[in-house]
């Protein structure tokens, strides 16, 4: 791939995969591509550009990024194929050496930042992470969302968790200054965004590594004296990150959204210890019902490894006990999987993959019962909703109230991204649905 074989007026497709920071980074992409004058089509489409927005947090996440570098050719045999992303960061020659179906083009997460420049060049490129020390650019100023926005304000990690591949696929933790996301939350607020939501790999850490160092709290307050945003909402926090000044803050804002995501990863003290977690399940439970007592309305959501290396029966009957009294709406369960260059993948007492697949479905039974009950507790209630999408069919709309929950009402489609008071009367394959009680907020 040459410099003449980049043309503009040329069609590019994008296939994402993992969490809301490769979301981010792809709408940045998108950006970019489109200012160098691509026309972005459907991934099921025929385009002359595929790429694909890895993830590598599972093998199943590295297998479905090898299933769509081979939908891509399939789909047109003479298109450049360009994989990207955590995978791609962390084991390129696994992508290099695919039989007769290997990318085009390998490149890391740091070439994100000047996607088009490396395409022209069309050399395969991997920075060297550990030598970062400041995050990228923050040019967004659209989302592949029309409502909602996510908002990149940390990267990396150095925690180190046993089980983690993530160090090496997104290098130390660095912060975007805090000017930055202000004046980036200004311009997608300004494009009509109603909510932004802030992401980030390790978003507890952010503001340690700046100078003057900084944290989350101090950011979310400035951005509530901005009072800018009618939305903010956070994502993942480790349960030792959810200090007493963030729950107040949460507390008292009218513009934090009640919902936390808070890993927790096992309810066993013993697998906490080898999955070098630095918290016990006492610490993680009195966190949750602290934020539960100061907040009764937010969705709280967890994640969990199922199957790790030695997790035995009783250990995982521990966890399920813990699960059934913790307050949480919801669980996002990961079957354990092996990423070579971690310390688990060395430990002793791999679990067969019946056994791995047993237990994830029973979590998943639990996480069904845990939001089935959540959301029954808001029939009969009043929730603040943003309209997402409209059904010209049936007149509807699905949107999505503060703490989280998805709700169904009849509307037109001039109600899409403005906010309602929906008073919720059932719940319905999953949604709640309700009626509009007053008109749109202003």
């Amino acid at each position: 791939m040459n410099t003449s074989e980049i043309e503009t007026g040329k069609r590019f497709a994008i296939a994402t995969l993992g969490c809301k920071v490769n979301q981010f980074e792809t709408a940045d992409m998108i950006e970019q591509m489109q200012a160098a004058g691509w026309q972005q089509v459907k991934f099921s489409e025929v385009a002359d550009l595929y790429l694909i927005n890895s993830c590598t947090v599972t093998a199943r996440s590295d297998a479905e990024s090898r299933r769509l570098i081979r939908r891509a050719r399939r789909t047109n045999p003479r298109a450049k194929v360009v994989a990207t992303g955590c995978y791609a960061q962390v084991a390129p020659d696994d992508l290099l050496n695919l039989p007769d179906l290997h990318p085009d083009l390998v490149l890391g997460n740091q070439e994100k930042h000047d996607l088009v420049q490396h395409i022209k060049q069309g050399r395969h490129q991997i920075t060297d992470l550990t030598r970062l020390k400041a995050s990228g650019p923050l040019r967004l100023t659209s989302f592949a969302e029309h409502t909602r926005a996510f908002l990149q304000i940390q990267n990396g990690c150095e925690t180190g968790c046993s089980y983690c591949i993530v160090p090496i696929a997104r290098g130390p933790s660095r912060s975007v200054p805090p000017n930055e996301v202000l004046e980036a939350v200004s311009r997608l607020v300004g494009s009509g965004y109603q909510e932004v939501v802030l992401t980030g790999i390790h978003m507890g850490a952010y503001g340690l590594d700046l100078s003057p160092p900084g944290s989350l709290t101090a950011l979310v307050q400035q951005l509530e004296h901005q009072n800018i945003v009618s939305r903010l909402r956070l994502g993942s926090i480790e349960p030792n990150e959810l200090t007493d000044e963030l729950l107040a803050l949460l507390t008292r804002s009218s513009r934090l959204c009640h919902h936390l995501h808070i890993p927790l990863q096992s309810g066993s003290d013993s697998v906490l210890q080898r999955m070098g977690r630095s918290y016990d399940t006492h610490f993680y439970r009195t966190r949750l019902e602290s934020a539960v007592r100061l907040l009764p309305d937010a969705f709280i959501a967890a994640d969990l490894i199922a199957g790790f290396p030695g997790e035995t029966e009783l250990e995982f009957l521990e966890t399920c006990r813990l699960l059934e009294a913790l307050p949480v709406a919801d669980l996002h369960v990961f079957p354990y999987s092996i990423r070579p260059g971690t310390k688990a993948a060395s430990m002793p007492g791999h679990l067969k993959p019946a056994i791995i697949k047993e237990r994830a479905e029973q979590l998943r039974n639990i996480a069904a019962e845990k939001r089935s009950a959540f959301q029954h507790r808001f029939i009969g209630t009043v929730l603040q909703v943003l309209g997402q999408r409209h059904n010209a069919r049936t007149g509807e709309l699905t949107g999505l109230s503060r703490n989280y929950l998805e709700v169904s009402y009849q509307g037109s489609a001039q109600l899409l991204n403005r906010e309602i008071m929906v008073e919720v009367d059932a719940v319905q394959h999953g949604l709640l649905t309700g009626r509009q009680i007053t008109p749109p907020l202003q």
